[in-house]
C-alpha cells in the first residue's frame, strides 16, 4: 500500500527539523502532493510532520486520474500512454497507477517524471487547517478519506 502525502499549512513559524522532512517527502508549497510507500521509516517521517499534512492509502483509480490531470514531466508535458510506452515498462496510465499504490514502483522511476503533482485548493475548502482529522480538522491520518479530498483537488 501506498501513501498519498498533502502538504495543508504553509511556512511561517515551521520548525527547521519538520522543514526539512516536509522537504524530504518533496512538499515544499501548500497543496503539494506526493505519492511514498507505506514502510517503518515514512510512517515515523508522517508523524513528525502530521501537524502540517494530511495522508491516508490511495486507491489505484484516484492515483490514475492523478497521474492523467496533475503529472507532469520535465518540461511541463503531460504524462501519457505513449510516452510510457515508449519510455518505460508500462503500457498505460492505469498500469504505472496499480504498481504505484501496491509500492512496486515510485514515480521516480519514470524517465523524466516530476515526483510531486501540484494540485489545485480544494473544492469548499478544507475541513480547518488547525485540527485533525478525527476532531473535525484536514490535518493528519485520515485513511481511505485522501480519495475524497484528493478528487475535490482536481
Amino acid at each position: 500500500m501506498a501513501y498519498a502525502v498533502i502538504r495543508v499549512r504553509g511556512r511561517p513559524e515551521v520548525n527547521g527539523d519538520i522543514e526539512h522532512t516536509m522537504a524530504l517527502l518533496g512538499l515544499t508549497r501548500v497543496n503539494h502532493c506526493t505519492v511514498v510507500p507505506e514502510d517503518p521509516c515514512t510512517k515515523g517521517m508522517l508523524q513528525k510532520v502530521k501537524d502540517f499534512c494530511t495522508w491516508g492509502e490511495v486507491s489505484a483509480d484516484t492515483l490514475a486520474d492523478m497521474i492523467r490531470v496533475r503529472g507532469r514531466l520535465s518540461g511541463d508535458r503531460e504524462v501519457t500512454d505513449e510516452y510510457l510506452r515508449e519510455n518505460s515498462g508500462f503500457a498505460t496510465v492505469g498500469d504505472l497507477a496499480k504498481a504505484i499504490s501496491e509500492s512496486e514502483c515510485r514515480m521516480r522511476d519514470v524517465a523524466d517524471a516530476k515526483p510531486v503533482f501540484r494540485l489545485h485548493p480544494p473544492v469548499k475548502g478544507y475541513e480547518g487547517n488547525k485540527r485533525s482529522y478525527q476532531n473535525g480538522g484536514a490535518l493528519g491520518y485520515r485513511g481511505e478519506a485522501i480519495n475524497d479530498l484528493i478528487a475535490r483537488m482536481l
